[in-house]
């Protein structure tokens, strides 16, 4: 039986068997994840509940357009909706469009196969279980399989553990039994760092563990986001008042008309009851002008336009928004689960500390180029330096890079006689050469430090002062290599392993190598947790790395425990009632699988949290795709990056925490539009409902009404939503998701200065009902141009709205906020000297216009004034 398995290791499968495999496992190709169609992303933005009441409003406004023969209204109506939703629409679709040209997947890449008893090269998408693959350095792997051989084999299982490097090996003795899988498998999408292998294919495609990851993250997460749990509620706030109002105004207004005519006229023939569907048609019109009134159509356009412009301005920080609600909900996250390699360190090996002997520098040097099999990879100045082969050789001649010495030359120059590879076996490398700086034969020798010290002749002295510095190293989660050297006389023989055993060598010292920490980030972390928000670290690599990494990024404190850090096969062994006990404690996990991430996520979801996820690798996908923010890095693979909301495109931590600053000051002036755009439907609403009281004819047009819901509410939402994001909102805690969008202040600010506004309207309307009816014209015009101007000014109010600011402090937040305000200025103009019959409107004299532009603009300089008062008593 062994020997027909060593038979097919050597011969491979054949053409018919490839086929037979295909038909029966399939092909090596991960299914792509369902794009929506164009007609469905453009539908999807229909789920908007302000948008679904104003559906509801455009309805009835047909079937009164119709019976009455005049469209202006209807019209407007539904030129909210397709604006609103058409701008949505195109933004989602633009980042899309960028996000696939981001997001090209080679699959003909060439793997080498055995087939046929030769050996051959296909592409990676060609090969089928069963398969005999050669795996070299540097190639990655193509599909999950089986090692049958494994020469000094490790592989950089970071796309699906985050591990940088792992021993693989065919001896059942030397297995690690910590390792996330077993020690003789091999998995796709990982890449041989050192040695090489063969191995027999036993999974492709969707079958593969990189699939089956990929397939959780196309799976739909139903997670709604916090904005839109705020705007459904307002939706069903405001529905309900607009609803109630205007049934109530309909009932009443209906039944007196009803009683008076009724009382005067008996219905005999049908010319009465047209009558009675008149007088029922006139309150039924007035009460749908109500909702219409009650319903903030701007807002909609006013929040998209806020995302959309986040979307553009974010790209510059560093973050490719793909989903527009993402802009958003970064403001309300309470939670960040980031991974480790990438993210919060540099991905790259660098020697930390190297303990040397000064004074031997050209044997360092020659030791370190020629007792190696790495290669530096050219990149340009920009780039981060890279290389091919053993991450921590690589480190090594990054080191040596920056002494000034090229490693490609010493190496060129010294000849090597013979060469012993490390191996996990004998954790040591060594190359016997003739070396030209030494004139002599030189044996090289790197590996781990106790192997190598018990190989020289160290004094105790000697030991004591260098286990010492091993075990700070260590501490401290690096890897650590020592450095020997010995000449050999050249009647010698030349068998390394045999000249290593031998011993007497001379020991040059300690190399300590870690993956430093990014630079930024310790201060990105201590930002988000000024900021109310908890980071935790899930990751592949072992709990002691795990936490000194925590510790350097200032997240680890002296005062936690082992309630704060948990490893993957002890947090699937919890119960989920255990582990919503632990998860908002947990800071650290360690060794965690791609599963166990999803599963901390949806538990810290279940209690309240609103969870942003950072990843790379596929083995983030799922995560990714389940949290309500997916953070995907720039470098990282495609199916971490199809499973995200945001790209990150420096892959940097830092990057988030601007971010989160971006979301909070959008909700910020989401918050100030509310409170501009719902003081104006207050006093529309009231005064609508109140001049209907004092028996004048509807104080505001339908068409007048739209202008200002809408051609004005555009323009204010566009200024509104421009206003740069403050470092301020990263000073104070995250909303809670069930918080009502409209806060006490809000409230207080939208019905007092509703009711100035109010007091003032209901004041000249009972003037005007005194008029003679020649003037009424012209009053009715003046009285919709102050109307106009008291929001006019109050938007630079609304602007400022939450802080103490003066709306002059920032020159170019003022600059900002006039260039739309002479718009609306301008606008208001022409409707009033040129609206005539559709706007109801009769010109007014130069005069007028600055009577009324100065006298409503107490409103902005009563604002100033408070806003005063208001930052003498903060310093007081």
């Amino acid at each position: 039986m062994a020997q027909k398995k060593q038979e097919t290791a050597l011969t491979g499968l054949s053409d018919k068997e490839v086929l037979i495999s295909r038909e029966k496992h399939g092909t090596n190709l991960l299914t792509p994840p369902k794009r929506p169609s164009m007609w469905k992303l453009y539908l999807e933005k229909f789920r908007d509940p302000v948008i679904r009441i104003l559906l509801v409003a455009a309805f009835f406004s047909l079937v009164i357009s119709i019976i009455e023969n005049e469209y202006a209204e209807t019209i407007g109506i539904f030129f909210a909706i397709f604006l609103a939703t058409g701008i949505g629409f195109y933004f989602e679709y633009d980042a899309n469009k960028k996000f696939d040209l981001l997001n090209a997947v080679g699959e003909e890449t060439p793997v080498t196969v055995i087939r046929n008893g030769k050996v051959r090269e296909i592409p990676r998408k060609e090969i089928v279980v069963g398969d005999i693959v050669v795996l070299n350095t540097g190639e990655e792997i193509p599909a999950d399989g089986i090692l049958l051989e494994a020469i000094s084999l490790q592989v950089n299982e970071s796309n699906l553990t985050g591990e940088l490097m792992v021993n693989k090996t065919i001896n059942e003795k030397l297995f690690d039994e910590e390792a996330t899988y077993p020690s003789n498998e091999v998995m796709r999408g990982t890449t041989v760092v050192d040695g090489h292998g063969i191995m027999k294919v036993e999974r492709v495609g969707d079958s593969t563990e990189i699939g089956k990851v990929a397939r959780q993250a196309t799976e739909q997460s139903e997670e709604e986001t916090p904005l839109n749990i705020q705007l459904t509620k307002l939706a069903g706030f405001i529905g309900k008042i607009g609803f109630t109002i205007a049934t109530l105004t309909f009932i009443v207004f209906t039944a007196k008309d009803l009683y008076s005519y009724l009382n005067v006229n008996e219905i005999t023939d049908w010319h009465g009851w047209m009558a009675i569907a008149r007088i029922v048609l006139k309150y039924f019109m007035m009460a749908v002008t109500l909702i219409v009134v009650a319903v903030p159509e701007g807002l909609p356009m006013s929040v998209t336009l806020s995302l959309a412009l986040n979307m553009r301005r974010m790209l510059k920080t560093n973050n490719l928004v793909r989903k527009m609600h993402a802009c958003e909900t970064m403001g309300a996250i309470t939670v960040i689960c980031t991974d480790k390699t990438g993210t919060l360190t540099q991905n790259l090996m660098q020697v930390h500390e190297a303990e040397l002997d000064a004074t031997k520098a050209d044997l360092i040097a020659e030791g370190i180029s020629a007792n190696s099999t790495a290669f530096l990879e050219e990149t340009g100045e920009s780039k981060k330096p890279s290389g091919v082969g053993n991450p921590t050789e690589i480190a090594l001649l990054l080191w040596l890079n920056e002494q000034g010495k090229n490693y490609l030359e010493l190496r060129e120059n010294a000849k090597v006689i013979n060469q012993l590879t490390f191996s996990t076996e004998r954790k040591y490398m060594a190359t016997l050469v003739d070396s030209p700086i030494q004139q002599k034969k030189v044996l090289y020798i790197k590996g781990a430090p106790e192997i190598v010290m018990g190989k020289c002749n160290l004094s105790p002295e000697e030991l004591t002062h260098y286990n010492a510095d091993l075990l700070a190293y260590q501490n401290k989660a690096m890897r650590t290599l020592g450095l020997a050297y010995k000449f050999i006389p050249e009647n010698s023989g030349n068998d390394c392993a045999e000249l290593v055993n031998e011993g007497n060598m001379i020991f040059l010292g300690i190399v300590a190598i870690s993956d430093p920490i990014r630079p930024d980030v310790p201060e990105a972390v201590q930002k988000c947790q000024s900021a109310g928000i908890g980071v935790k670290i899930v990751t592949g690599d072992t709990p002691g790395t795990a936490t000194e990494i925590a510790r350097q990024i200032g997240l680890w404190k002296p005062e936690d425990t082992d309630r704060n850090r948990i490893t993957g096969v002890e947090f699937a062994a919890l119960s989920d009632e255990e582990a919503l006990d632990r998860v908002l404690d947990l800071k650290v996990m360690s060794r965690a699988r791609p599963m166990d991430k999803q599963r901390l996520v949806q538990l810290l979801q279940q209690k309240g949290a609103v969870v942003a996820v950072t990843g790379d690798g596929t083995n983030d996908a799922p995560a990714l795709n389940h949290a309500q923010v997916g953070l995907s890095m720039g470098t990282g693979t495609s199916v971490a990056k199809e499973a995200s909301d945001i790209t990150l495109l420096d892959d940097s931590f830092h990057s988030i925490a601007t971010a989160v600053m971006w979301g909070r000051s959008l909700y910020k002036n989401i918050q100030r539009f509310i409170v501009f755009q719902l003081t104006i439907n207050v006093v529309a609403l009231a005064s609508v409902l109140l001049g209907a009281f004092f028996g004048t004819e509807l104080p505001l047009t339908v068409t007048q009404m739209l202008w200002v819901n809408l051609i004005m509410d555009t323009f204010a939402a566009m200024a509104l939503a421009s206003i740069p994001p403050s470092a301020d909102v990263m000073n104070e805690k995250p909303r809670k998701t069930d918080d009502f969008i409209i806060t006490k202040v809000m409230r207080k600010n939208i019905l007092g200065v509703g009711f100035c506004f109010l007091a003032i309207l209901m004041t000249l309307i009972v003037i005007i009902k005194q008029m003679p009816a020649d003037l009424v014209g012209q009053a009715l015009t003046q009285f919709f141009t102050i109307f106009v101007m008291l929001q006019f000014w109050n938007l630079f109010n609304a602007s400022v709205f939450g802080t103490n600011h003066s709306v002059f402090k920032d020159s170019r937040h003022a600059l900002g906020m006039l260039s739309v305000a002479i718009i609306i200025l301008v606008g208001q103009i022409l409707i009033v000297e040129f609206g005539g019959k559709v706007f109801r409107t009769e010109p007014m004299d130069f005069i007028t216009w600055i009577y009324i532009i100065a006298g409503t603009s107490f409103v902005l300089w009563i604002g100033e004034i408070h806003r005063w008062i208001k930052r003498i008593q903060k310093k007081n």
